[in-house]
């Protein structure tokens, strides 16, 4: 059985005998309440300053998540928390696309699966993806990153791995992993491994349901397993864990089980001490996952919950349905017992350690605003995402003769937007099908956008209607996000009156700029094009190969075609 040893000295720490005194000596100095209040990561989604002061009067956090805002708004919350807290708090952000993912000005480099998409260039863009996220968090305070996604994209159904993996290649995933590890570490910013034990696999969302990784012991070390050694061995200093179960390693390491006691990875001391501190040999932070989410949730009563994450092996507990409440069932789990004196003590030991291994514990630094200006969005960050876009755009089927465009060629173009509602939290960039119909008008193509006729069988609009036009393209903007079930094409009303079924007379291009998989649903289009992610970048860079101005260099890494023998027609 795995005995919990935190050596400071060694990886992912590298504690100097100076850096472990103060880990030491900050310990002993700090009361019960300091020390629950240091397993708290809260959420801040708008920099709201009296919501902070609000939580501080119950609790002093060890941990921030800030979503995106603006710039001038991160640095003066960030002031806020240096004064009100004497121990420096990790801050954290979803820096999985580039800095956008914490302030409004950030660069947008691409979306993993775009960056995995440049085939022989993959690595490279991961490492650059890595670099971004660190230089411009770094320059702002943000000193946790809650990436690389590590998880491998094998079902085309799941709602929520899609484009933000590096794909189904396990392969592909490990390198792209450890590049960015070490690109965004390389700036002084931690790297979070997300989501252990794997998801991918399932084709539910731990938002909404616990999910499985099905895979054998086997499998999953060949896969995941590997995937999560290499990322450990590049010194990942954080792993954050999913509330996925994976059945077939819980079994192995603790036979007794039965299928009604298998709990996910934030509450499965055989999956977080056992497997990823005892197997795989990770001697730093973890993080469960959000756990306002109903996976983590279903499964027993909260109050047991709470401080049962941080007994099972979590350090670092990630969110709050209700801050005071929760805070309230940690500490009483901590008195009643639920939660031993010394997981405790190794957790606090493991979030100061963290701290004083990005050296937060000597730097109480002032932002400063201008020189953070001359990082954030700089010439070579939007060069390199003009570079990933180009080699990522992919032609995954085409029709013989349809493409280069032209409007000698196409002169009139039916035009069908095709465009998913705002989500929770990954939502899609809203306007995306009307400004690259803006973007067909200014090359000169005359287009018409589509719009359905009300009426049903007897009184719809003749067929022979469309044969006016030269050309049809589609252009979905569908892309996963959180608390959703499905990533399908809703069609339209009546009787899906935007579905593709003039392409064996009008040439026919479905582009998806967000979701790889919609084949499934134009399985007979001939013409199909995959770009992964919706930015200015990618827009332009489709356009220009529509156009032949350049060519075609996108790998798709993921199968497009969803297993299916007719989307391949």
């Amino acid at each position: 059985m795995y005995t919990d040893k935190i050596d400071l000295g060694a990886k992912p720490y590298f504690l100097s005998e100076k850096d472990i005194h103060w880990v030491n000596d900050t310990l002993n100095r700090m009361s019960e309440q300091d020390k629950l209040g240091q397993l708290f990561c809260l959420c801040s989604r708008n920099g709201d300053v009296e919501e902070l002061y609000e939580y501080l009067q119950v609790l002093k956090p060890g941990a921030i998540m800030v979503r995106p805002m603006p710039m001038e708004k991160l640095v003066e919350y960030k002031q806020v928390l240096d004064k009100q807290l004497e121990i420096p708090p990790l801050i954290s952000a979803n820096l999985e696309k580039g800095g956008n993912g914490f302030i409004e000005e950030g660069t947008y480099f691409a979306s993993p699966l775009e960056a995995a998409a440049t085939g022989e260039h993959a690595v490279q863009m991961a490492q650059r993806l890595g670099v971004i996220c660190g230089r411009e968090a770094e320059a702002l305070g943000v000193n946790w990153s809650f990436s690389p996604i590590v998880d491998i994209d094998y079902n085309f159904r799941n709602p929520i791995t899609n484009t933000r993996t590096f794909g189904n290649d396990p392969e592909r995933v490990k390198k792209m992993g450890v590049a960015y590890v070490q690109g965004v570490q390389g700036c002084g910013v931690a790297a979070t491994l997300k989501h252990f034990p794997g998801d991918g696999r399932d084709e539910r969302d731990q938002h909404l349901v616990v999910s499985v990784n099905d895979f054998t012991c086997e499998q999953w070390d060949e896969t995941y397993g590997a995937i999560y050694k290499a990322g450990i061995d590049a010194g990942a200093m954080s792993v954050m864990v999913g509330h996925i179960m994976q059945p077939e390693y819980q079994k192995r390491l603790n036979p007794k089980l039965r299928d009604e006691e298998l709990l996910p990875g934030t509450l499965s001391r055989e999956l977080m001490q056992e497997l990823l501190r005892g197997k795989l040999g990770f001697n730093g932070l973890i993080a469960t996952d959000a756990t306002t989410m109903a996976g983590f949730n279903m499964l027993m009563p909260r109050y047991m919950a709470v401080p049962l994450a941080i007994e099972r092996g979590a350090d670092m507990f990630l969110f709050t349905r209700n801050m005071a409440e929760d805070y309230k069932f940690m500490a009483e789990g901590y008195r009643s017992g639920i939660l031993s004196k010394q997981r405790l003590q190794d957790a606090v030991t493991r979030i100061l350690a963290t701290k004083a291994a990005l050296g937060l514990h000597n730097d109480r630094r002032v932002i400063d605003v201008e020189a953070a200006r001359q990082v954030v969005g700089c010439g070579e960050h939007l060069a390199w995402a003009k570079d990933c876009a180009e080699k990522s755009v992919t032609l995954v089927k085409a029709q013989k003769g349809v493409l280069p465009l032209s409007p000698e060629k196409y002169r009139k173009v039916l035009y069908f937007p095709i465009e998913a509602a705002k989500g929770v939290v990954y939502s899609v960039k809203e306007g995306v099908c009307s400004a690259f119909r803006d973007m067909l008008s200014a090359e000169g193509f005359d287009v018409e956008e589509f719009v359905p006729c009300p009426n049903l069988e007897g009184n719809m609009r003749p067929y022979s209607e469309a044969m006016k036009y030269d050309l049809i393209i589609y252009l979905a903007n569908i892309s996963t996000k959180s608390n959703q079930t499905s990533v399908r094409i809703e069609w339209q009303q009546p009787m899906g009156a935007n579905i593709p079924i003039y392409g064996t007379e009008i040439p026919t291009i479905f582009i998806s700029v967000e979701n790889p998989y919609h084949l499934l649903d134009v399985p007979r289009v001939k013409t199909y094009i995959n770009t992964y992610s919706s930015h200015d970048a990618v827009l332009h860079a489709l356009l220009d190969k529509l156009m032949g101005r350049s060519e075609f260099s996108g790998v798709s890494p993921v199968d497009a075609f969803c297993g299916k023998w007719d989307t391949r027609l």
